[in-house]
């Protein structure tokens, strides 16, 4: 049987994955609309990237961010010579944040959230149940 402290390490670790998770989300969609004067200075989509873990001594698997990474599309290119931002040739950088893909990745992040907090809950529920059969 796993010891019962390793079922709220694990599910405290996924919960500070899936927080990390919602963190990067809220700063994608904090960018959405922002302009830069070069494609390298846009802001790009950060993404967090998750490695499984088996612990043998517990028989249980726990989740780790291994790396936030930029991921999806290119800035778009905008002409837009009145923009302060402006490069040279009058072009400014779109941040290329898909606003629904990341309201949708929020929601599954806080779903994901959740679970664990009533992963959390039930175990202790069902510790202090089998703590009062001793009594």
């Amino acid at each position: 049987m796993a010891n019962p402290l390793s079922i709220f390490q694990v599910s405290g670790r996924a919960m500070s994955a899936q927080l990390l998770r919602m963190n990067t989300t809220a700063s994608n969609l904090a960018n959405v609309g922002n302009a830069a004067g070069s494609a390298e200075a846009a802001y790009r989509t950060m993404k967090p990237v998750f490695r499984t873990s088996f612990d043998a001594a517990s028989g249980m698997a726990t989740v780790d961010v291994e790396k936030v990474v930029t991921a999806g599309e290119a800035p778009t290119k905008r002409y837009d010579p009145a923009n302060p931002m402006a490069d040279k040739d009058g072009n400014v950088f779109d941040a290329a944040v898909d606003e629904s893909r990341e309201l949708v990745d929020m929601m599954e992040t806080a779903r994901s959230y959740q679970n664990n907090v009533e992963v959390m809950q039930t175990a202790k529920s069902l510790i202090i149940d089998t703590l009062k059969l001793g009594r």
